[in-house]
């Protein structure tokens, strides 16, 4: 059964990123070979739970986590599922299958101390790098924006004059972000020091490596990764953990959580939940003050 078209169903139709499609690919092609290894099984149509839960507990042996498994049990759940939207199956062996059991993973944001180390204490390097890192670390803690929003970010979707960018996000749904006046003079100074040293030229995005070509994830998280060195020593540095922080660091300041759900694009309340369960010491705090019956005020 076709692999290609999967990959082609999961890309136009689901609009998935080509990580997670290769991802997906990948890991249904390693079942199959299990699959056919293990049980002699030449289709994936011809596979029923027992072999499933085979292949589960040899993971498992093998020392993989819970949550890799379950990633791996998602791309086999779209594969089935594609196979039954196209008619090219009946019954679908993982029907009844349930998601193991994993511990909530405790992401820790960066302080609002830690947030200032960066952005106004360390010295960036001068010219062209130094102002796209600043400018990119500063735009990604004050809009939120994911990292794969921040690569396809292009020079149209940039309204340094409203104080706005045009992202798009899961599902190619645009949503407006507004950001800091802070922000759009760290943007004039990039292109400028860009565009006076003819870097990217011919390139529509707004971040290019220095030799003017589009970013890459693993760029991104480098660049992150190397400034949050000199000022925090938590395990964690990650463009994830920089949105973590945005949204963190609006709950604390009061917004509310519909308008932060809106702001990071979460399809669901329940996603935008986490960053506020996250917090309980500061809503404890804010409690504790205000609270008309808390005599110790």
């Amino acid at each position: 059964m076709s692999l290609a078209k999967f990959k082609a169903y999961l890309g136009l139709e689901k609009q998935y990123s080509s990580h997670t499609i290769t991802a997906y690919g990948r890991d249904v092609e390693t079942f199959a070979e299990h699959c056919g290894k293990e049980h002699g099984i030449q289709s994936l149509s011809e596979v029923s739970y027992p072999m499933v839960r085979h292949w589960i507990v040899g993971l498992a042996e093998s020392g993989m986590s819970n949550r890799a498994i379950n990633r791996k049990m998602a791309s086999l759940k779209a594969y089935y599922r594609f196979l039954q939207k196209a008619g090219l199956l009946e019954r679908n062996p993982l029907a009844k299958h349930r998601s193991l059991k994993v511990e909530a993973k405790a992401e820790v944001p960066f302080s609002e101390k830690e947030m200032e180390r960066v952005l106004r204490a360390i010295v960036y390097p001068e010219g062209f790098e130094g102002s796209r890192d600043r400018f990119m670390i500063n735009l990604m803690y004050t809009t939120g924006v994911r990292r794969a929003e921040l690569i396809n970010l292009t020079l149209g979707h940039v309204g340094p004059d409203d104080l706005s960018i045009k992202v798009l996000g899961k599902r190619n749904k645009e949503r407006i972000l507004p950001f800091l006046a802070e922000t759009r003079t760290l943007f004039k100074e990039y292109m400028e020091v860009r565009n006076a040293k003819g870097i990217g030229l011919g390139n529509h995005h707004v971040f290019v490596t220095n030799k003017g070509n589009k970013f890459y994830e693993t760029l991104v998280y480098r660049i992150v990764n190397k400034y949050f060195q000199g000022v925090s020593t938590k395990v964690k540095k990650s463009p994830h953990i920089l949105r973590h922080t945005f949204a963190t660091h609006l709950l604390r300041g009061g917004a509310d959580l519909n308008s932060v759900k809106e702001l990071l694009g979460h399809g669901s309340l329940a996603s935008t939940q986490v960053y506020a369960s996250n917090d309980i010491a500061t809503l404890k705090k804010v409690h504790a003050m205000a609270h008309p019956r808390n005599v110790n005020k």
